[in-house]
């Protein structure tokens, strides 16, 4: 909690009202004489959820501050504590982003209450943009189409469930690539194979392909729905054609000198989350004859 005021009375007050809040650990309280203290102190203290702040204060006044707290934390809520409780002034705080507002001399409980739903509010707020900020880094490492599919699997009963399908895989496989890792320190190392995925994975997405796990040097893809096989094969002639074109254009210190070995098959798998749920760890895959067959072609390629 920041509490922005410069009465003195106002900092032994909130010490007394909330000394059991402050003792549980449940509030912690920060204190500033003015609208520029108090950005400051945002500054300082990222974790705040809510701000008590009066309207007429030195250097900078509650309504200025009120248009510039978005520009520090736009989570932070503020109710405005004021004896200037006129309608004038509650409408210009509220137009500005004001999440309430309490004329003094203020009800203690009222100010309890109110500042109570501020936290649960700015909490709520916080939550939500972390499950967006997780989900956004999530589909960084797992294809949209994958979350998009297992997310309503995992939330019911059927987490384990899996089905038949029909569906090409492919394996593509930058050559001789362990050898970069012993010849490379480790960052060269990865950054010369992750210049051959950021080539590959375009190729594959963009004809329906979903990456379904990178293994090493290697990349699996899956295609299933009309066309599957042709889309698969187009794929990965394109992505033949294009790391060719780019080593050709960068001679032999290339990071796509090395070229793909490229295993294809097709057929029925069975696709579905393995893993342990208990344990909170599943993968969603597909399992099959079709996946052996496809990855011992690209190593006998």
């Amino acid at each position: 909690m920041l509490v922005v005021d410069d009465e003195p009375d106002v900092e032994v007050l909130m010490r007394q009202r909330f000394r059991r809040h402050v003792r549980d650990g449940v509030y912690r309280f920060v204190f500033a004489r003015d609208g520029e203290e108090a950005l400051e102190a945002l500054r300082q203290h990222p974790d705040t959820h809510a701000v008590l702040c009066d309207l007429n204060m030195p250097r900078m006044d509650g309504l200025t501050f009120l248009s510039r707290v978005g520009e520090v934390d736009p989570l932070v809520k503020v109710v405005i504590v004021s004896a200037y409780g006129d309608m004038p002034n509650l409408r210009t705080a509220m137009n500005r982003g004001a999440f309430d507002f309490l004329v003094k001399p203020v009800d203690l409980d009222d100010l309890e209450s109110t500042l109570a739903k501020t936290v649960r509010h700015v909490a709520e707020l916080r939550r939500a943009v972390r499950s967006t900020e997780e989900n956004a880094l999530l589909r960084m490492f797992v294809h949209g189409g994958i979350v998009d599919r297992v997310l309503p699997l995992v939330r019911g009963p059927g987490a384990l469930a899996g089905e038949q399908v029909d569906a090409t895989v492919a394996f593509l496989d930058v050559a001789d690539f362990t050898a970069v890792t012993r010849q490379h320190p480790p960052e060269s190392a990865l950054r010369r194979l992750n210049a051959n995925f950021e080539v590959i994975l375009p190729e594959l997405e963009s004809r329906g392909g979903v990456v379904d796990k990178f293994l090493g040097d290697a990349v699996m893809a899956v295609f299933q729905g009309e066309g599957h096989v042709s889309r698969a094969l187009d794929a990965c002639l394109a992505v033949k054609q294009r790391l060719q074109g780019l080593a050709w254009s960068g001679g032999d210190a290339s990071p796509y000198a090395h070229g793909v070995c490229v295993g294809v098959d097709t057929g029925p798998v069975v696709s579905g989350n393995v893993g342990a749920a208990g344990r909170g760890r599943l993968d969603h895959t597909v399992l099959g004859d079709v996946v052996n067959t496809a990855a011992r072609l690209a190593t006998v390629a």
